[in-house]
């Protein structure tokens, strides 16, 4: 567990900054923010860091372009939008990068692009390449071609994801607010800033609220899964309020900007990374008991003799969720068999796969090197 001063000193980043900050609350896009955070990002490469820029604020912009003020609910609106917005977007920071000398390129990603795996690993080696060649790559999730069954859902869960992709040491989403508080403080003026705590702890993510801003589609909630998710890699997150004057260059003396959440002790191997990355998954096997407990306890591979239940439809190597009887998630994995072939060999002994199906593909529902246990 790296203390902020380590992290500081630490090489790869990803920055995310929120659709209120970049149009300073829907009121235009912000160039001076934006002019501000290009002159950090800039000290940060000549520190020798290689940065990741996660950037919302197509679809605000592009509302402001187009005198909309209320974000469309219509998805064709949406996507229409940021196609607007985002052409404003990443010409204002390719601006504001040359001034300093930099490269800014655009990276658009679909969720597609990271659950697929050959796409996965494209996208992996394009942004490393882009950071060896010391150019800012500047992320968004790709709005114009984006459903909704397919999407991230909000630019947390996708800087996470790249934080993933890249394995950055250190996330850092910068917000209006100046971390997580035990309480909204927007509603309780008393409320006490969390200076520091552990990725994916469930008490965290009880203080937190789901409720997104009128430009966005996140809230801290989403911001804490979202460190939970790079925690995965070993990346450590701080949240921190991207008004505040030189906030990331604090940051990266070591001040006690935000709250900081520390990663996992034991990374995941990069491929549990990329199953760690499916944000939607196809079917849901219920486990009993026992199943459970050798998947959290002994990571055991999942065998058909514990499964009492199948939910929904999938196919052969789709990416399913493990639930206890409780509906906790225990793992989630790969799976070596369709949803009606589970249905039809759930509860039984492995030597029986041949007797119920015919043929016998493998021996487990879920091996355990394609698995993730929480």
């Amino acid at each position: 567990m790296k203390d902020r001063g380590a992290l500081g000193r630490s090489r790869r980043w990803v920055v995310k900054v929120g659709s209120a900050l970049v149009t300073n609350n829907g009121q235009g896009l912000d160039e001076g923010a934006l002019a501000d955070w290009a002159a950090q990002l800039a000290a940060l490469r000549a520190q020798g860091k290689q940065v990741c820029l996660v950037s919302s604020g197509a679809v605000a912009a592009g509302m402001q372009r187009l005198a909309w003020h209320r974000r469309p609910q219509a998805l064709h609106e949406l996507q229409a939008a940021a196609a607007v917005g985002q052409m404003r977007l990443v010409q204002a920071y390719e601006t504001e990068f040359a001034r300093h000398g930099l490269y800014a390129a655009q990276i658009l990603l679909s969720y597609a692009d990271l659950t697929d795996r050959q796409r996965h690993l494209n996208a992996r080696s394009t942004l490393k390449t882009l950071l060896d060649l010391d150019a800012i790559p500047i992320i968004n999730e790709n709005d114009t071609v984006s459903t909704e069954e397919l999407r991230f859902g909000d630019n947390d869960s996708l800087a996470s994801l790249v934080a993933n992709l890249v394995e950055a040491e250190l996330m850092v989403i910068l917000t209006d607010q100046d971390g997580l508080f035990d309480c909204d403080p927007r509603n309780n003026p008393g409320a006490r800033l969390i200076q520091e705590g552990q990725a994916g702890d469930a008490a965290l993510l009880a203080m937190a609220t789901p409720t997104p801003g009128a430009l966005g589609r996140g809230g801290m909630f989403t911001k804490l899964t979202a460190a939970a998710r790079a925690a995965r890699s070993g990346a450590a997150t701080i949240i921190a309020n991207g008004r505040h004057p030189q906030a990331l260059l604090r940051i990266a003396q070591g001040e006690a900007v935000g709250t900081l959440l520390h990663p996992a002790k034991e990374p995941l191997a990069a491929r549990k990374q990329w199953i760690n990355s499916h944000l939607q998954v196809r079917g849901e096997l219920i486990v009993d008991d026992g199943a459970a407990r050798v998947l959290r306890e002994a990571g055991r591979s999942l065998l058909p003799v514990g499964v009492t239940a199948v939910v929904g439809y999938f196919r052969r190597g789709d990416v399913v969720i493990c639930r206890d009887a409780a509906g906790m998630e225990v793992a989630r994995g790969l799976v070596n068999y369709s949803a009606e072939e589970c249905r039809l060999i759930k509860g039984q002994a492995s030597a029986r796969i041949l007797d119920l199906l015919g043929y016998v593909d493998e021996a487990e529902l879920i091996h355990r090197d394609n698995m993730v246990v929480n």
